[in-house]
């Protein structure tokens, strides 16, 4: 049964974002992606999947493979997520840290409603057994709620002096050649708290908007979602990853001035050529020999609260290769893992306090055309509405160059925007 789309003028497109997002909470699964006017090789500027027809989930150890099978058997718009503890299915790992969100491995789910967004109209697409007109008055006609927030007190998985004294026994295995740049995650936690998470994310998006923001929802677990990062876009037979690696704070006085120290720095420099050579690895795995090229290199992208130094690295796909095995030789991101990849993952576990679930993974669509988009879920909310837990992890690489207490300082940053979001 083919999706059927018809589009409706915008008079006020922000207004009208608000009230989709408001229309949301009749759902119990949806995924909003949301561009803020990015020019990233952007393929839209708002899509969403909302309600579901069909759906796959995480259930067992060789369930990854059956990815194929679901994306083959429904040519349709498919959105979901990658838990970054997928990892242990393409490699012998294992996660045995705690978890408070409890996201699936994975989800996919094909969705009642599709919308695609520009400033001008939305589409509006559905099969049969709905009426998009409905859909368009039940939307407009809906005065979103501007809902109180309690204010969330964190705690640190970490005291501050655990976390340096960790910071240095990394560095001895890198210092020994177990590996020479690990990711290394931090949780900040609250507990016993009710959140409205239309309005934390309406939050985020104004205090922090980037170009791959997500909100998405599976049964009583939420995303909220202002990442900058983008995993893996494919478009016909072109695949890119555009990796981030380099983090300064922005202010908003010499913002020149502090765009050039990070591309001067020469460690946050080493951090993203590591990567680049990791992704470059990567994709070499599934393109056509000699089609791996570096397309932007260490260049300065300034985002509301930091300036992220971003590689584009792109290729074209052999024939024939499938979703499962796209997966299979990049994820995780290497952004998140640090290099060489499994080694890094296994002091992550080592090391790290919390599971890290859908942080760090990836949300994002499966158009039915076979093409895709998928973020790196950084700079996010993660919340448990059952058990009214809020979860906010931060990172940063650490190499033998690195400073504890300036690593520190970068995760602080990060979870600024989040923070300010639930107050």
């Amino acid at each position: 049964m083919k999706r059927k789309f018809i589009s409706y003028s915008l008079t006020d497109f922000y207004h009208f974002k608000y009230q989709l997002l408001n229309f949301s909470k009749r759902f119990s699964n949806f995924c909003f992606l949301d561009n803020h006017d990015y020019d990233f090789d952007k393929s839209y500027e708002c899509v969403g999947g909302f309600g579901v027809i069909k759906s796959m989930v995480f259930e067992s150890r060789n369930g990854l493979r059956k990815l194929d099978e679901f994306k083959n058997e429904n040519k349709d718009w498919i959105f979901g997520h990658l838990a970054y503890d997928i990892k242990n299915q393409i490699e012998n790992l294992s996660s045995n840290n705690i978890d408070h969100i409890n996201f699936p491995d994975f989800y996919f789910f094909i969705p009642e409603v599709v919308f695609i967004l520009s400033k001008e109209e939305v589409k509006i697409g559905v099969h049969s057994a709905f009426d998009s007109q409905d859909i368009f008055e039940e939307i407009t006609s809906i005065i979103p709620e501007d809902n109180l927030i309690a204010k969330a007190r964190f705690s640190a998985r970490f005291s501050q002096e655990e976390y340096l004294e960790t910071i240095q026994k990394l560095q001895q295995h890198i210092l020994r050649g177990d590996c020479y740049e690990v990711c290394f995650c931090q949780e900040f936690f609250a507990e016993n708290i009710q959140i409205d998470p239309v309005k934390v994310f309406k939050n985020l998006s104004e205090i922090s908007p980037n170009p791959f923001s997500a909100f998405y929802k599976y049964e009583d677990k939420f995303l909220m979602c202002a990442s900058p990062e983008r995993f893996l876009k494919k478009k016909n037979d072109s695949i890119i990853s555009q990796p981030i690696k380099g983090t300064s704070k922005r202010s908003e006085k010499n913002i020149e001035e502090e765009k050039t120290l990070l591309q001067n720095n020469e460690k946050e420099r080493s951090e993203n050529i590591m990567i680049v050579d990791l992704v470059r690895n990567d994709l070499s795995k599934i393109c056509e020999e000699g089609t791996v090229t570096v397309k932007e290199f260490l260049k300065i992208y300034s985002f509301p609260q930091v300036h992220q130094m971003i590689s584009t690295i792109e290729g074209k796909l052999q024939r024939n290769i499938s979703f499962t095995q796209i997966l299979s030789a990049t994820f995780p991101m290497g952004s998140m893992t640090g290099a060489p990849k499994k080694r890094a993952m296994e002091l992550i576990e080592q090391f790290e306090k919390t599971k890290r679930g859908l942080f760090s993974g990836s949300v994002g669509y499966i158009d039915p055309e076979g093409d895709f988009d998928f973020n790196v879920v950084i700079r996010s909310i993660l919340y448990n509405e059952q058990n009214q837990y809020i979860s906010l992890q931060a990172g940063s690489a650490i190499t033998w160059k690195s400073v504890a207490e300036k690593e520190y300082e970068e995760c602080k940053i990060k979870i600024e925007a989040m923070k300010k979001a639930l107050e």
